[in-house]
């Protein structure tokens, strides 16, 4: 993409996303190096959703008010912020578990914020027939960071949790420099605050069946199906490898998702894209439950390729319907209930994942999550014909 404030909007998304995924990378692996307890790690996704659950629908009142790249830029200086905090507290020493949560109970509430104002930003950057594009770019910034985070953030480990934690400080001052400069955009409607304002972007969600079907689709498959919390368990005590070869996992469904999402950008979905989004989501389900049974880490990595290959059809096909159909001084807080389906469905996903680990063993509540996610594509089919038969993502 030629136009230059998607290219500063897409630098600051993979600064940011490379940041959140080396510190994501580097605090799971401290949490449960110094407890062994899997529900330690349920906790951390527990510590992101909640301030996501309070914040999403607030923030999108927020980006339909006041100037979003502005929003952004204050967002990922305070998670700069915490990622300072946590590398302080590993140089002293006195960083425990419940101080953990609390900084990254921070760091969510910054992303909180932030994912709506994203969402909502983008559809303004670039000509309207380009926004499908667009999306497989930005979706591409996302993936290639997953893929470079993770792995660094598991080399660095080798060095301290203090040389991950500074680092991602210093990656998310740069995107935040990058967002404020990006030029204003559209004027901004500022609509009076009000609780009827602010749950707006919930009556427009719940009039539209077919926006309403896809995002439920991803809240429900994503919350079932989430493995990240289990990657730390699957890497040192089923699989017997170390930090750098959970740095691969947590990659390998970056790479796929980065894979596609080139495909995408150069090859637009064609019709019916319906069909295309319930295909991804069987193919999610059935490679997690492969990666659930491997114990090969090369059979392993493959499988995740493919959940990030599926995944971000899925992600561009709902993205760029819900954009592309809502008028622009409301894409912040629909894109809010947006994120507040999907964001808190990954964050809950995974102390939903710990928690069922903890309960019958992480191979099972891996193979589950698996199983369910192709159980709630078919019911969804049933459930959202009007989605099923979708042809095109505009005027649907």
């Amino acid at each position: 993409m030629r136009h230059r404030p998607f290219r500063l909007f897409w630098f600051s998304r993979s600064l940011a996303t490379l940041s959140f995924q080396a510190l994501a990378v580097a605090v799971a692996w401290q949490v449960y190096s110094a407890s062994g307890r899997a529900i330690d790690l349920g906790y951390v996704g527990l510590a992101q959703f909640l301030p996501m659950f309070l914040l999403t629908l607030p923030a999108g009142q927020l980006a339909d008010r006041f100037d979003r790249r502005r929003i952004i830029a204050l967002c990922q200086g305070l998670a700069a912020f915490g990622a300072g905090l946590l590398c302080l507290g590993t140089l002293l020493g006195g960083l425990g578990r419940w101080q953990i949560y609390a900084v990254i109970a921070l760091i969510g509430a910054a992303r909180a914020v932030e994912a709506p104002t994203l969402s909502a930003l983008l559809p303004g950057l670039v000509p309207r027939v380009l926004v499908p594009r667009a999306s497989a770019w930005s979706a591409s910034a996302n993936q290639t960071a997953q893929i470079c985070g993770p792995a660094l953030g598991g080399l660095l480990l080798g060095f301290g949790g203090e040389v991950v934690f500074a680092l991602a400080a210093l990656g998310l001052l740069a995107a935040a420099a990058c967002a404020a400069l990006i030029p204003p955009g559209v004027k901004v409607v500022r609509e009076p605050v009000s609780l009827t304002s602010v749950l707006s972007g919930i009556r427009f969600v719940r009039h539209h069946s077919i926006v309403l079907g896809s995002i439920s689709l991803d809240l429900f498959a994503t919350l079932l199906g989430a493995t990240v919390a289990l990657l730390p368990i699957f890497a040192r005590d089923i699989l017997g490898t170390g930090p750098w070869g959970l740095g691969l996992l947590r990659a390998a469904p970056a790479m796929g998702a980065l894979a596609m999402s080139l495909v995408l950008a150069n090859r637009p979905l064609r019709e019916p894209v319906g069909r295309t989004l319930f295909l991804a989501l069987f193919v999610f389900g059935l490679a997690t439950c492969v990666f659930a049974v491997s114990r090969n880490l090369a059979l392993s990595v493959i499988a995740l390729a493919l959940v990030g290959a599926a995944d971000v059809v899925s992600v561009v096909i709902r993205f760029s319907l819900v954009q592309l159909n809502t008028p622009d001084e409301m894409r912040g807080r629909v894109s809010a209930v947006n994120s507040l389906f999907v964001g808190t469905s990954n964050q809950l996903g995974e102390f939903r994942a710990g928690v069922a680990a903890a309960l019958f063993g992480a191979v099972p509540a891996a193979l589950l999550g698996g199983v369910a996610t192709v159980a709630i594509a078919a019911l969804w089919m049933r459930l959202f014909p009007t989605l099923r038969r979708m042809r095109k993502l505009e005027g649907a």
